[in-house]
């Protein structure tokens, strides 16, 4: 028994010094318990293993009872507040007052935070002011959504939502420069929208702290003219997809792996591809490892994310050519950076070919 505790206190105190989640050391933690339950099914009685470990099964499944018991309780628990959050916010945005019209034209401090903007011939005053009447949403507001919120805000998009239901860690900062060290614990979308608003105090930001789900994903999608993509898992990306061709969105995506990321706009109603027809399946667990599992370096989000928010300028004001039917690969290790020409499938489910 001691010894299992002699281990379980170093594993715990190794990860937290490691920046590791509280998930993470709890996954840790139960692996462990499972080799010392394993030790005790599979090894002999009087066995020197189990005699170090508290010599019977039935005292870890007890412990693994009153366990699972717990996390039970706890996951409970974390649905009923969610759901109260998330009708609170309800709630709350109901009640709320409308927003003021904006003055239909720019102020001296707008003329002189975008000049540089203006003077732009691809932009100019036109391209600002659409800019500035554009509702633009991100989803995820973690590696590549926190350079892109950030810049769509300093470029002065109009209103600007970002949906997330994930809180700060400490082992997100190393890369998702929106938020601070003095936020952690606080949900991502109002660290986001904290930074943004003191950024920029002309902007509009809607943060929905919760995750995005089909019923969410239309009735927001419908709000906004341009999607950005910046999540890490692909039950998301497919579903926003889907959501966003449904609405006839653009949908900006972004990818991250290690040294590499990639970038492309999927805007079927412009003739493009979509999501699903270059990637018809999700890979198999463990060919597409997430940035915790594989790493990330840390200045590769802020460099695929500023991109994401250049696509977004370039679709709202009509200037230049857009990723449409390309996709941009950007590798970081080797300084390169290559196109692809991408073709819609004819059989793909969501679009249509």
């Amino acid at each position: 028994m001691l010894a299992v505790l002699a281990l379980a206190a170093p594993i715990w105190g190794l990860g937290w010094v490691m920046g590791a989640s509280r998930t993470a050391r709890g996954y840790m933690l139960a692996l462990l318990y499972v080799a010392v339950l394993a030790l005790h099914l599979l090894l002999p009685d009087g066995h020197p293993l189990r005699q170090a470990t508290g010599e019977s099964e039935a005292f870890w499944l007890i412990l693994g009872g009153f366990a699972a018991i717990a996390l039970a309780y706890a996951f409970v628990l974390r649905r009923v507040k969610a759901r109260a959050d998330a009708q609170a916010e309800a709630r709350a945005e109901a009640a709320a007052p409308a927003a003021p019209a904006r003055k239909p034209g720019f102020s001296g401090a707008e003329l002189e935070r975008y000049a540089r903007h203006i003077v732009l011939r691809e932009l100019g005053g036109p391209g600002q002011k659409a800019l500035r009447e554009a509702r633009v949403l991100v989803i995820g507001a973690g590696g590549l959504g926190a350079p892109a919120l950030q810049y769509l805000a300093a470029a002065g998009v109009g209103t600007i939502g970002v949906i997330d239901d994930d809180v700060v860690e400490n082992a997100n900062l190393q890369r998702q420069v929106i938020h601070s060290d003095a936020r952690i614990g606080m949900p991502k979308v109002f660290s986001a929208k904290e930074a943004m608003e003191a950024q920029n105090p002309y902007v509009e930001v809607r943060p929905y702290h919760r995750r995005l789900d089909a019923p969410t994903a239309e009735a927001l999608f419908a709000e906004y003219d341009v999607i950005l993509d910046g999540t890490d898992n692909f039950t998301t990306r497919y579903l926003a997809n889907a959501a966003a061709v449904a609405a006839g969105k653009p949908l900006v995506s972004g990818a991250l792996s290690q040294w590499e990321g990639q970038l492309s706009v999927f805007a079927p109603a412009k003739g493009t591809p979509c999501y699903q027809c270059l990637f018809p399946e999700a890979p198999a667990p463990g060919l597409a490892p997430s940035c915790a599992e594989a790493g990330v370096l840390g200045p590769l989000p802020g460099v695929v994310g500023a991109m994401m928010a250049v696509e977004t300028v370039k679709l709202i004001a009509g200037a230049g050519q857009p990723l449409l039917g390309e996709m941009l690969i950007y590798d970081a290790l080797w300084g390169e950076t290559r196109k692809i020409a991408l073709k819609r499938r004819p059989d793909c489910p969501v679009c249509g070919g």
